[in-house]
């Protein structure tokens, strides 16, 4: 029988937008690995940090509120619902593998950053550590599986598909990220490694996730 278009024989990861994200994920592991070293152990600012604060100015309420709801979107009972929606929206279109991915991808770009905080020690606020952004890596994440499973269902190209999947995780970890400086939960350069963590991680469980769908006995089962 022939794969359906989205059925669960369909790869979450298209081959159009395979090679560019596997390159992208290296940089971005490469950029985490940099950050991580040039801020480990430290407790303050840098001063790239510094300029970019000072660029965002003082948020008035309306613009605070604002960050405290895309906050929210990071948080356990917010992060929840969106991943929940997400999962079955994947369902009802019949894509099993990309509920996975969603839960996979965003799971583990969670957990990356939960593991590389102690080993990078930067703190912020006297004590509490920083970097990377796990909520800027939980929205940059969710906003690359959707990207992706758009990307597949509609059967962009080359150029089209990756455009969309790099495009949605900037806006998402744009979004996280200028919530988290605005509200002085993290550093400009925490939300930089948080985004890159995702950019890292996500090509990496989608390829994973794949490869172990498209083995013999799963395909069997």
């Amino acid at each position: 029988m022939g794969r359906n278009h989205a059925g669960p024989g369909r790869p979450v990861l298209p081959g159009p937008v395979r090679g560019r994200l596997g390159a992208v994920a290296g940089l971005a592991a490469a950029a985490v690995a940099v950050l991580g070293a040039w801020y480990g152990g430290t407790g303050g600012p840098g001063g790239v940090d510094v300029r970019v604060r000072s660029l965002l100015g003082d948020p008035g309420p309306w613009w605070r509120e604002l960050a405290e709801g895309a906050d929210f979107l990071g948080e356990p009972a917010g992060a929840a619902v969106l991943v929940a929606v997400g999962v079955l929206g994947c369902l009802v279109a019949r894509w099993p593998r990309a509920a996975v991915l969603l839960v996979g991808g965003v799971g583990a770009s969670v957990a990356a950053t939960t593991l590389l905080k102690p080993v990078v020690g930067r703190t912020i606020h006297g004590g509490y550590l920083a970097f990377p952004s796990g909520h800027t890596a939980f929205l940059t994440a969710f906003a690359l599986v959707v990207a992706l499973v758009a990307s597949g269902r509609l059967g962009l190209g080359r150029t089209a598909g990756p455009s969309l999947v790099l495009a949605a995780g900037a806006a998402g970890g744009a979004v996280m990220g200028w919530a988290q400086v605005v509200l002085d939960a993290h550093y400009p350069t925490d939300v930089l490694g948080g985004w890159c963590t995702a950019l890292a991680v996500v090509p990496a469980v989608a390829r994973s996730i794949d490869r172990l769908a498209d083995t013999p006995d799963a395909q069997r089962s």
